[in-house]
């Protein structure tokens, strides 16, 4: 089992940032390591959608919506990984979910463990 516990996530107004984090932990996430960690929102009625993803090697991809405003770290140390937000806007506001995946991609079923989530709300 793998286990992933996101914090960060706030109340914020348009235009600035947050930091949100993800922790990964469990018996089975050494076969984690080598793949890849990645960060999805949702909005109530909404699918899943993906933001971004970095690999162990710091390869990484992000959303339209993200670039140039998101930035995704990992510290492999700590077995964490970082999604910096900034310049926000309204419709960045969703539930943000971590998952582990040891192939990557842009699609929910690529990824086989998730967080709960930690909410971002964006007022304008």
């Amino acid at each position: 089992q793998v286990q992933l516990v996101e914090s960060g996530g706030g109340l914020v107004q348009a235009g600035g940032s947050l930091r949100l984090s993800c922790a990964a932990s469990g018996r089975t996430f050494s076969s984690y390591v080598m793949g890849w960690l990645g960060w999805f929102r949702q909005v109530p009625g909404k699918e899943r959608e993906f933001v971004s993803r970095i690999n162990w090697s710091g390869r990484t991809y992000y959303a339209d919506s993200a670039k140039g405003r998101f930035t995704i770290s990992r510290d492999n140390a700590r077995n964490t990984v970082y999604l910096q937000m900034n310049n926000l806007k309204p419709e960045d506001t969703a539930v943000y979910y971590c998952a582990a995946s040891l192939s990557g991609g842009r699609e929910v079923d690529q990824y086989d463990y998730w967080g709960r989530g930690t909410q971002v709300t964006v007022s304008s």
